[in-house]
């Protein structure tokens, strides 16, 4: 994390004080505020002033296009939350976990630990309109429906607020000041004139004023133009609302009244994101450039510091857009040469993630690939799935893939493991073609162990296969000295689908063994669950008891709870629930399966049969036959893809012809959900529309209306509301209670 993000800017000296808005800000009790103008009208300011004369506690976030990515967005607020009043770990343990569902866990979460939030607090958003993946735009409207009582919800930035602003606005929830109110008065603008160094006449301020509409930015532009000698006549214009930043004069006239070596240094340097001394003279090629950096940022307000000791600032994105237009039209060939010179210096100095984005807006293919291949493993255990997800899709539209397998081979992993199946087949037939097909590739010996196992995790051709895969990765990690739990866990997969007990119980006992050594958090609890389902085919319950204790403790350990993991050891738990008669916890364990099992797809087929082999032999001790069959179905659409999964299949079939004979009525917790409906599920209590929900999980609105109708129905519910509200009370979701009508009201059909 980047510290700085987490930091309330400094108010710097030469700032225009706004007592009147700073006022009206205190004043107003409504729970959401929204700050919105173009660049340039101090809106950073402005709040930066409210929190340093106000005496409630702020949380601030400084938001950039990095945060597109839902855990990164949310583990942010996470910590600003936390920096006020600790948050308790439920929260960091769902953001943590891969397969967590956001709108299911994290958010609700999050949302339950803000509302709790005992002291008054200002939760500060700024630059939300760099926000433009749809989950984090829904993750926002969820936490402005559970700001605490006193506190605030303050969204910054340049266009509306990723909110249902109709209805706010309609219920009077929230407090909108826009360019209107952040324009400065004709004595706010003689103020920022005199501050930034220059002396005018009261019909000169007037005219400056006039001409820029009390645009801060534009008034301090031409302040800086007027003090380099500019001429009063050229010195301002209108920022009129519309989509220009800056007009031609500021982008020109401006940067002629500086010197050249002013000039290069401030154009040049416009590529960077965050700028230091040291990161500018690498950069620039020139020593001594450092010691441009403090006097610039002590003379120009458009420099803006990033920390307290003055060594990162970054430019007002205002300035920095005039300079980049600038040097596109100097010296455009030298802008990707810029930023690779950026990214060598963020390599030497352990900035690996800044690099990358470095070279990947230089354009730089191969160096992308090489650091999403060191990269991708540590934010996918990081649960940063959109992050990796974005460096893979910038790589595959470029063509990067097919020249580095392993890229290709770690989209497929994560891909399958985060519930994409599709996704990781089609990243499997490019690691296939890249084995098979090109007979004059280079060695990649690397690539080629991991390839072994990623074909044994999707078990495409059978059971048989998958044994002589997980056997064949585990040869070659050994003889590159590869240490890694993985080629263990699925040998023991493959040997029990093969019936072998015995060689399965040692494969999964010295994979999380390595496990514990080499890293692998998952495979701890998932080894120790499979040994406990051993241990109860062999009738051996107090073994199983005790392993089953240790994956539960793994899991909670590893903050895993809502991972593809965790449905297993529920099943497992279950499984020795209904043996010990303890029906009340089964139905728990049940539960809490239900919630997680979408995560388990064909691409981890024998992990998603088995589990629901298992919940099938738990809702028939609990007389719950539909929910047994509705996993049977699920079942049979598994095996249908991948048909030869050895033990598993026979005893699919054995269960399938027991239901088949079973003429009980249904118990009372039959109202079990498909996979789809409980994928569905989490996004029905965020605030997008179905139409919406389904553009995000690329299906079509009709399949989307149709389940969530099916949803309602089997929940008893007459609409989304009470659909929401049902799967809270049955705990197939989780979080506070929804506050929401949303916009279209979606109800079941007659």
């Amino acid at each position: 994390m980047i510290a700085a993000k987490l930091r309330r800017p400094l108010v710097r000296p030469g700032t225009v004080r706004r007592p009147a808005l700073i006022e009206r800000l205190a004043e107003d009790a409504r729970p959401v505020v929204s700050v919105m103008a173009p660049p340039g009208y101090g809106k950073t300011t402005l709040l930066s002033q409210w929190a340093e004369s106000s005496g409630l506690a702020f949380a601030w976030v400084s938001i950039d296009e990095a945060d597109n990515d839902p855990r990164v967005l949310l583990t942010y607020i996470a910590e600003a939350l936390d920096g006020i009043e600790p948050i308790g770990d439920r929260v960091f343990a769902a953001l943590a976990a891969p397969g967590s569902s956001v709108p299911g866990s994290v958010v609700p979460r999050l949302a339950s630990a803000f509302l709790s939030v005992s002291s008054s607090v200002v939760l500060v958003l700024d630059d939300v309109h760099a926000l433009h993946y749809s989950e984090c735009r829904a993750a926002l409207s969820v936490l402005a429906e559970h700001v605490p009582d006193g506190s605030r919800l303050v969204l910054a930035g340049q266009t509306e607020p990723p909110l249902r602003v109709a209805r706010l606005r309609a219920e009077d929830r929230i407090l909108e000041i826009g360019p209107g109110d952040l324009s400065l008065t004709r004595a706010e603008a003689a103020s920022l004139l005199r501050r930034a160094g220059v002396t005018l006449t009261g019909d000169e301020v007037a005219v400056l004023h006039q001409r820029t509409e009390g645009w801060p930015a534009g008034l301090y532009l031409a302040a800086l133009y007027l003090r380099e000698g500019g001429s009063l006549g050229g010195g301002a214009v209108s920022f009129a609302g519309d989509d220009r930043l800056v007009s031609e004069y500021m982008e020109s006239e401006l940067l002629t009244r500086i010197t050249e070596q002013e000039r290069v240094f401030l154009t040049r340097t416009s590529v960077l994101e965050r700028l230091s001394g040291p990161l500018c003279e690498a950069v620039l090629g020139q020593p001594g450039a450092a010691a441009v950096l403090a006097p610039l940022a002590r003379s120009n307000l458009l420099l803006v510091p990033l920390d307290r000791q003055g060594k990162w600032y970054r430019y007002h994105q205002l300035f920095r857009d005039m300079l980049l237009a600038e040097l596109h039209r100097r010296d455009q060939d030298l802008i990707p040469v810029l930023r690779r010179r950026a990214a060598a210096w963020c390599l030497r100095n352990d900035r690996a993630e800044e690099a990358l984005e470095y070279f990947m807006a230089a354009g730089d293919i191969d160096a992308v690939a090489r650091l999403v291949a060191m990269l991708a493993v540590p934010a996918y255990q990081q649960g940063r799935v959109a992050t990796i997800q974005r460096w893979f899709g910038w790589l595959d539209t470029r063509g990067g893939m097919g020249a580095h397998p392993m890229t290709a081979v770690l989209a497929a992993l994560a891909s399958a493991l985060t519930s994409r199946p599709a996704d990781a087949e089609r990243w499997a037939d490019a690691v296939d073609r890249w084995q098979h097909g090109d007979v004059t590739r280079a060695a990649d010996p690397s690539a080629e162990a991991w390839a072994a196992a990623l074909r044994a995790l999707l078990c495409r051709d059978g059971a048989d296969r998958m044994r002589a895969d997980a056997d064949e990765a585990a040869r070659e990690f050994a003889a590159q000295d590869i240490t890694a739990p993985l080629p263990a866990l699925l040998q023991g997969l493959a040997r029990v689908l093969s019936g072998d007990l015995d060689g399965g119980d040692a494969a999964f006992q010295a994979a999380a063994g390595t496990a514990e050594h080499a890293g692998g958090p998952e495979v701890i609890p998932a080894a120790l669950a499979e040994r406990s389902l051993i241990a109860m085919a062999r009738g051996d319950w107090d073994r199983a008891q005790a392993l089953a204790g240790r994956a539960r403790a793994a899991l909670r350990q590893a903050g895993m709870e809502d991972s593809y993991i965790a449905a297993l050891v529920c099943a497992t738990d279950a499984r020795l629930a209904i043996h010990h008669r303890d029906f009340p916890a089964a139905r728990r364990e049940l539960v809490s399966a239900q919630r997680l099992r979408p995560l388990l797809t064909y691409a981890l087929p024998h992990l998603a049969v088995q589990t629901r082999i298992e919940l099938i032999r738990v809702c028939i001790a609990l007389a719950d036959l539909t929910g047994a069959r509705t996993l049977m179905q699920e079942t049979s659409m598994l095996l249908r893809r991948r048909p030869s999964l050895g033990t598993l299949a026979s005893e699919a079939e054995a269960l399938r012809t027991r239901l088949a004979s079973e003429h009980r009525a249904a118990g009372p917790a039959s109202w079990a959900l498909t996979g789809a409906e409980l994928r569905l599920l989490p996004m029905l209590s965020t605030h997008l529309s179905l139409p919406e929900i389904a553009r995000e999980m690329f299906v079509s609105r009709n399949t989307i209306r149709s389940q969530a109708f099916s949803i309602y129905r089997k929940l008893g519910a007459s609409s989304r509301n009470q659909a929401v509200t049902r799967a809270r009370d049955l705990g197939l979701l989780e979080g506070p209670a929804p506050s929401f009508v949303p916009e279209v009201r979606e109800r079941t059909a007659g």
